[in-house]
């Protein structure tokens, strides 16, 4: 039986000249692929409303105990990932885990829950940027790009399993 369901744009490049070579491939890691691609523009829109903001405003650091908290880094990340989160959540919602809640409820649930899981590996990239910017001096677009790789891995597994797991 032929699958009826509608092509999205990205089946329909696919379907283009060369690229029908890579078709089948595709057909078979479509949401790794798409969550990849989507992942590097999410990761491009997070490092712009990264370097803006923590190149153009300066907060002083709070000291607690032994440890410095760059409070610039802070802020510029937290603005980031707002800005990232919610490219985020409408290119996976569309695109990468077709999710189909249709209801305002259903989609408030489901934006909630992709928040939710977003703002624990904010947590954890605050927490790995604060230790690579002032504890090991490393450069904090450099740190920020380093730990993108660990946040957009963390939050695969977060949106594949409890955001847009699929219905029994």
């Amino acid at each position: 039986m032929e699958n009826t369901k509608k092509k999205d744009i990205f089946d329909r490049i696919m379907g283009w000249g060369f690229l029908k070579t890579f078709e089948p491939f595709y057909k078979k890691n479509k949401e790794i692929l798409l969550y990849l691609f989507f992942g590097g523009l999410t990761t491009i829109v997070g490092l712009i409303f990264f370097i803006l903001p923590s190149k153009t405003m300066s907060f002083e650091d709070i000291k607690i105990g032994s440890i410095t908290i760059d409070t610039t880094t802070q802020v510029a990340n937290t603005i980031s990932w707002i800005c990232a989160v919610t490219f985020a959540y409408i290119t996976n919602r569309i695109w990468v885990f077709e999710n189909k809640a249709h209801t305002s409820k259903g989609i408030a649930k489901e934006c909630l829950s992709f928040y939710s899981g977003r703002l624990l590996t904010l947590l954890i990239e605050n927490l790995l940027l604060n230790l690579c910017v002032e504890s090991i001096n490393m450069n904090d677009i450099v740190a920020k790009v380093l730990v993108s790789i660990v946040t957009i891995i963390l939050n695969y597994i977060i949106s594949k399993l409890f955001v847009f797991k699929k219905q029994k």
